[in-house]
């Protein structure tokens, strides 16, 4: 019996090998140059943003020949930094109770100045639980599993309207490759099943369409992921109706 040995690999022609290297360097490169362009288009809006606030003799380019970037970043840190010492204290917190007050009374202004406040306090709140989980629930079809953002419970006045004697919880079921629109969804507890992904993990996963797996063992978490959902498949179809 004769055994024909494997072909040799043929070794990369010169475009192949300037394609390699061109590739190589690209993802090298890529996300840093991004990062910083970002983080330079952040301080220097906001130093457009503050620099009429400055007066002239204040700004280094009026001694300097060049203009040094950040000073409006670090004038916002330090306004805010300071602005949040001041309210903590008892005078502080009379000033903001009485600046709620005068903008609840404005028509137009209070809507939306309520509704800004409440999403601030929920985001910032070291206590909040919001988009801090990640988890998974059965949709859009039976068999088929989403990853979702746990979010806050509903609200007393909707838990007494929503049906049945569960507990509820509100998701945020994000879509793919744009994870800021999706579906806000109020769903049973016992029907998410949390995931030990950190939540930015899973926003990766999303807006990679699944080519970012997450990053402390991807072949074991997606394979977490599938049993944990194939398991609460499983208990729901063994269940007896009630």
């Amino acid at each position: 019996m004769t055994i024909t040995p494997p072909p040799a690999e043929t070794p990369p022609t010169a475009r192949g090998r300037i394609r390699n290297y061109f590739l190589t360097g690209l993802i090298v490169a890529g996300p840093v140059a991004i990062t910083f362009w970002l983080i330079w288009s952040f301080v220097t809006w906001v130093d457009d943003l503050l620099r009429p606030i400055f007066p002239v003799w204040m700004r280094p380019e009026t001694y300097l020949p060049v203009q040094i970037p950040g000073l409006g970043l670090i004038f916002a840190f330090i306004a805010l930094t300071l602005l949040g010492f001041l309210t903590a204290n008892f005078i502080g917190r009379k000033f903001v109770d009485l600046g709620d007050a005068v903008l609840e009374r404005m028509p137009i202004v209070r809507p939306l100045y309520r509704g800004l406040k409440q999403v601030f306090e929920t985001l910032f709140s070291q206590s909040g639980s919001s988009f801090r989980k990640v988890g998974l629930i059965e949709f859009p079809a039976p068999g088929m599993w989403s990853i979702v953002f746990i979010s806050t419970p509903p609200s007393p006045e909707l838990n007494v309207v929503l049906p049945g004697e569960d507990e509820y919880i509100s998701v945020f079921l994000p879509c793919t490759p744009n994870p800021t629109t999706g579906f806000f969804i109020y769903v049973k507890r016992k029907e998410v099943i949390e995931l030990d992904v950190p939540v930015e993990d899973a926003a990766k996963l999303i807006m990679t369409a699944g080519m970012i797996q997450p990053t402390t063992d991807p072949a074991k978490a997606v394979a977490t992921m599938a049993e944990q959902a194939k398991v609460a498949r499983t208990a729901r179809v063994t269940a007896p109706a009630k």
